[in-house]
């Protein structure tokens, strides 16, 4: 029974990854297309080790998930130009 627990933690991997990837904004992929990295976590799913849900997690995935979610860059403005630091004055 504990010889099956790697077949089917590579599975569950593959799966959460193909799902991860597909809910994933077609911008916010890094590397490849949305499409091509769906294609190689497909094809180098568990029956090569994991190597393409291994390839999403470290090359394609967006930065900014995982600890915290994404946050947007803030627009820095200059207190000249920050009309509500001018409406104080």
């Amino acid at each position: 029974m504990l010889r099956y627990l790697p077949l089917v933690a590579l599975v569950a991997i593959t799966i959460y990854a193909l799902v991860e990837c597909a809910q994933t904004e077609p911008e916010q992929v890094r590397n490849l297309p949305k499409w091509g990295w769906l294609l190689i976590i497909i094809v180098f799913g568990p029956q090569t080790l994991g190597l393409g849900p291994i390839a999403w997690f470290i090359a394609g995935r967006p930065k900014g998930k995982g600890f915290g979610g994404f946050k947007p860059k803030r627009k820095v403005l200059p207190p000249d130009d920050n009309p509500d630091f001018l409406k104080g004055l």
